[in-house]
């Protein structure tokens, strides 16, 4: 499996013959291309032509994030899999209010869903989630109902409004109190894990997107317009109760990351370095985990699960297998 390379330090990207340097005041490390998937920059890092020419032939995609941890774009290579076929389905598959909705649904239904589970797995362990999660319940068959993305995401919001006032339960932590969601910038510790991971998490699936016949310019939930990717929004919403929120509930749980880990700028909230690379070492690792696949009988890791859910989503659009999204069942 290739590998995510994270670059948290300042330096310069460069290509050497057949490998890649990285440069920094402290000296070089050279990585062999063939061991690498994609790249996420977040120091202060420069490159050339000649660096983005070498990783579009070795199809390595490139995030950068800037200083505060904000997704802020994507050097998308030459799509290797394009196919006119596919964008002509995934616009019909637009351009149809009902086929549009249909997916939307979809979506949310797989996120609601999921967001149920993680809810019922700490309700095992003891967590009085009891109550946001009976409200949860009691909300979700208005989602069938909707018949506009504007109606479906309001709906969605206030399941997650439900779903958020749980974390401080699951947590049990004054100092990582939710309060109530914000972003750009996220103005306390909780909310700035929250959007640092779920920033990854959209970069992670939009390298899957680029392994598919699928273009992420064209989403259904997200509408698509002038913004860059929508798709990736789409299918992230299914992957991160059960990916970056569990994964926020173990750090914390297990006291790796806490409130020295931040610093509060003039733009909010900042999570120093030392705790992102704890954050994407451990995400790495929950990508890699295994589990059973109910569908295939095998095991398969988290991220392959994305890709999954993409060649379901595929096969959709083809009219081959009507899509129905993942749901944990632990």
């Amino acid at each position: 499996m290739k590998k995510t390379m994270y670059f948290f330090s300042d330096g310069e990207l460069r290509r050497k013959g057949n490998t890649i340097y990285f440069e920094t005041e402290n000296g070089k490390r050279y990585l062999p291309v063939e061991d690498i998937g994609e790249i996420m920059v977040f120091g202060e890092v420069s490159l050339n032509k000649k660096f983005l020419e070498f990783i579009s032939q070795k199809e390595i995609i490139l995030h950068y994030f800037n200083y505060h941890g904000y997704y802020m774009g994507t050097f998308y290579p030459r799509e290797h899999l394009n196919s006119g076929f596919m964008i002509l389905k995934q616009a019909e598959n637009y351009l149809d209010s009902d086929k549009r909705i249909f997916l939307a649904r979809e979506f949310v239904g797989g996120a609601v869903k999921n967001i149920r589970q993680v809810l019922k797995y700490y309700i095992n362990r003891e967590r009085d989630v009891a109550d946001p999660l009976q409200k949860i319940e009691n909300l979700f068959p208005i989602i069938s109902q909707c018949r506009e993305t504007n109606e479906l995401m309001a709906i969605e919001g206030n399941i997650r409004e439900h779903y958020y006032k749980a974390f401080d339960r699951i947590i049990g932590d004054p100092d990582f109190a939710f309060e109530e969601r914000t972003r750009r910038p996220p103005k306390n510790y909780l909310n700035t894990l929250i959007s640092f991971g779920n920033s990854i998490m959209y970069t992670i699936v939009l390298s899957e997107i680029y392994k598919t016949h699928l273009d992420p310019r064209i989403g259904y939930l997200h509408a698509t317009n002038f913004r860059r990717f929508t798709l990736n929004l789409d299918v992230a919403e299914i992957f991160k109760p059960v990916i970056t929120d569990r994964l926020i509930f173990s750090l914390l749980g297990h006291k790796m990351v806490g409130k020295s880990d931040f610093e509060r700028s003039t733009e909010g909230m900042l999570l120093k370095e030392k705790a992102k690379k704890c954050f994407v070492e451990e995400l790495d690792n929950k990508l890699k985990t295994t589990i059973k696949h109910r569908a295939i009988g095998r095991p398969v890791s988290y991220r392959r699960l994305i890709r999954l859910e993409l060649y379901k989503l595929e096969k959709h659009l083809i009219g081959e297998q009507t899509y129905e999204p993942f749901v944990a069942l632990w």
